[in-house]
């Protein structure tokens, strides 16, 4: 019976000691194919420079599509690989 005990108490000790947070949103939500951004970051960053990053990290370039301006509101994104012609890959943006 103790076993138990220690072992429940042992098991809510380390799902306690990782409570999830749900007032965190991330800075950039996407993956390859495109994301979006937090509208609160407009006047805060370089929006165009962080989404250039995160398509940089899939070798493609950014295409910007379309921004709600109200609270809770986002910007959105589109990946797209890099246009014929162009000699070098995405840079990474280091901010």
């Amino acid at each position: 019976m103790r076993r138990i005990v220690a072992a429940t108490l042992a098991v809510v000790g380390v799902f306690g000691a990782s409570a999830a947070k749900a007032d965190y949103v991330p800075m950039v939500k996407g993956n390859d194919t495109g994301g979006i951004i937090s509208y609160n970051l407009v006047g805060h960053a370089d929006i165009k420079a962080i989404a250039a990053d995160h398509c940089a990290r899939y070798g493609k370039v950014v295409k910007l599509l379309g921004v709600q301006t109200q609270y809770g509101g986002y910007i959105s994104f589109a990946c797209r690989w890099v246009p014929y012609g162009a000699d070098e890959r995405p840079l990474r943006v280091r901010y």
